[in-house]
């Protein structure tokens, strides 16, 4: 009985001893980077009361958990610097290494933020093959969600250092801001990327911040139910299946005796029909299909072209633009790859073995599940690209449907709704100490842009109360153009409405905004330049964050008075002048009197800082409106250091 007995109080002290040792969160851990000149938190778990040890660069810290097992150790502000290793005992021991003291970065919002280099390596090649920058880190949030309670920590997640193939996970947008600032400071930078493509700034704002919305809380209730949960995933799985399953099963593409990604006798060929690549299909027998539609073009490669290529190991890329919605692509009857929504770019390698000189062939299956316009993006590259030569595959090619099938019924994204991604994302780094935020987010919430002021607000002040440093600094990049360019000045714009929006949260301490009205694409929403993006928040950190008082991050519309009938307009942030890039007439800019109808009106650069606007027709200017649109065709108002205005929409007092 003893011997049970003892046997038993030692299995006791080994369960204990198991459970009873220090933990750390995953973002405490080794190659992390810690925020300089500030007393940079380090907490974990242990056992109730367990005595806990830390050591780090020559100097020791004692701390006691709590009841519930919680500890925290708040470190000595050290200048920037590294690689250093910190120890830490309680009744184990952790050693980690390769941490560096830098400048730290919360890096949020939704794709254009989540955006990877690895997207934008075609546009980036040369840059990105000579990344060897160990002193800027990232670490890589994963997307989780929580309904019910905030997470305390995150399910993955390691820091790495920038090198040519780790930098292809760095989100776009925060490599280049780091780069920009570490090129000039020399300080290192870890970015911290939590962000989650396609998401409403509803997903990422607690059930405080979002107090003042209660119909946005009662979504969050929804969902805080783990049956209503399984219920969505459930419909969209059945969504998916009853559209996917027959769609496949009757595609005639896979029931014809010669499959139509093959190479086709003439007499099948002679069943298929002309159509012009790239282009939205829009003609009236298209504006209702959805289904499944092959489409196929022969070019030719000529024999030594393709014999250099071979000699000379060069890669080959076939490019086919962006396509609505999904696509499953063929080069000479073989597999070259397959994107199942629109948005990314396909960019497919092509084997050299699948090359022939002379005739060759590609053929897409192209699948359109619903919404408008649908086809070939235009604008796109179309062609197989290798080394400095081109083919191009734009023209005529042949198509043939191969189902017609019913609209596909929407899908409900768990990921979208309000709080999760805070619970999920945010809420297990809020000890973590940074320097700020960067923000690129917007995009989703550009249907219903009249709540997105109070919204953007209540969040940075939230996230601010919350990480408990004040009012850490939070630079955000205000939306880019994008979508069809307006003909009529009086067309809505969400888009338009949402920059403004999103302005408005400069009036809150230590913000900042990046202006990129001039570098989108107006058929794309991931446009590729991220490195002007990164580079121009970069700007506004040195102004906003290191006070550079020569940094101007662009001209910005301050105040206007009426003379005769015309509107003179007053700027700051102009550097040594205004100017009209590609002038000297400025465009974009709209006016409209009493009748509030808006016409498109003239503007002129008159002084250092002021342009004059007006239009024929109204004799009595009550508002002015500049870059106000989806899609600007040409805002070309610019100060001297080469940055856009700040799109604006001014209401005249007489």
């Amino acid at each position: 009985m003893k011997k049970r007995w003892m046997l038993m109080f030692a299995m006791g002290l080994l369960v204990q001893q198991a459970v009873a040792q220090v933990r750390l969160p995953r973002i405490i851990s080794d190659g992390m980077v810690l925020q300089r000149n500030d007393s940079a938190r380090i907490w974990g778990w242990a056992s109730p009361h367990e005595q806990i040890r830390l050591m780090f660069l020559q100097h020791t810290y004692r701390t006691q958990a709590d009841d519930q097992g919680h500890w925290q150790i708040r470190l000595i502000p050290a200048p920037a610097g590294g690689p250093y290793a910190m120890e830490i005992d309680g009744k184990n021991h952790i050693t980690l290494h390769d941490i560096y003291i830098g400048d730290v970065w919360l890096c949020s919002g939704q794709s254009n933020m989540q955006l990877p280099m690895r997207r934008v390596q075609p546009r980036y090649a040369h840059l990105i093959a000579q990344v060897h920058q160990p002193e800027i880190r990232q670490f890589l949030v994963p997307m989780q969600m929580n309904f019910q309670r905030p997470d305390t920590d995150l399910s993955s997640g390691s820091w790495l250092p920038a090198n040519d193939w780790t930098v292809l996970d760095f989100s776009a947008t925060a490599y280049f801001f780091a780069r920009a600032l570490y090129e000039k400071y020399h300080v290192p930078i870890g970015l911290i990327n939590a962000s989650v493509g396609g998401t409403p700034i509803q997903a990422w704002m607690s059930r405080y911040a979002l107090k003042d919305f209660p119909q946005e809380l009662e979504t969050a209730d929804h969902y805080a139910d783990p049956h209503f949960v399984d219920s969505i995933i459930r419909n969209n799985w059945q969504h998916t299946a009853s559209w996917m399953e027959p769609a496949w099963a009757h595609d005639s593409g896979w029931q014809a005796l010669h499959p139509w990604y093959e190479k086709l006798p003439q007499a099948d060929m002679n069943l298929w029909q002309p159509v012009q690549v790239p282009g939205f299909w829009t003609a009236p027998q298209w504006r209702d299909f959805y289904g499944i539609v092959w489409l196929k073009k022969t070019f030719y490669i000529p024999a030594e072209l393709l014999a250099r290529w071979e000699k000379q190991h060069v890669p080959v890329t076939l490019w086919m633009g962006r396509l609505v919605d999904a696509d499953y692509t063929y080069l000479n009857g073989a597999f070259v790859g397959n994107i199942t929504y629109q948005y990314p770019p396909r960019i497919y390698p092509v084997a050299g073995d699948l090359l022939k000189p002379g005739e060759n062939e590609i053929t897409v299956r192209l699948m359109h599940q619903s919404g408008m316009p649908w086809g070939f993006v235009p604008d796109k590259i179309y062609a197989l690209v290798a080394g400095n030569d081109t083919i191009s595959l734009r023209g005529t090619w042949s198509y043939r449907v191969g189902v017609r099938m019913p609209v596909m019924q929407g899908q409900v994204f768990i990921q979208y709704q309000p709080t999760g991604l805070f619970n999920g994302m945010i809420e297990p780094l809020l000890l973590y100490t940074i320097r700020g935020a960067i923000w690129y987010q917007g995009e989703s919430n550009t249907a219903h842009p009249e709540n997105y002021a109070d919204l953007f607000m209540h969040m940075i002040r939230d996230w601010r109360e919350k990480w408990q440093e004040g009012d850490f600094p939070f630079l955000f990049v205000q939306l880019p153009n994008y979508g069809f360019p307006a003909k009529d000045p009086n067309q809505w714009s969400g888009w338009a409405m949402l920059r403004a929006a999103q302005a408005e949260a400069l009036r809150l301490p230590q913000t900042g905004m990046a202006v990129t009205i001039d570098i989108g694409e107006w058929n794309d929403v991931h446009p590729l330049d991220k490195k002007d993006v990164g580079e121009r928040l970069a700007l506004v950190a040195e102004k906003v964050v290191f006070g550079m008082e020569n940094t101007s991050p662009g001209p910005e519309c301050v105040g206007m008075e009426v003379k005769n009938h015309h509107v003179i307009l007053k700027f700051r942030n102009v550097g040594k002048g205004l100017q009209a890039k590609q002038g000297p007439a400025l465009h974009e800019f709209q006016i409209a009197g009493n009748d509030h109808h808006f016409v498109w009106a003239h503007a002129r650069i008159i002084s250092d800082n002021e342009v004059e606007v007006w239009s024929d027709a109204v004799d009595r200017p009550v508002e002015v409106r500049y870059a106000w649109s989806d899609s600007p065709v040409h805002p070309n108002l610019y100060n001297s250091d080469g940055l856009p205005a700040v799109p604006f929409h001014i209401h005249i007092t007489h």
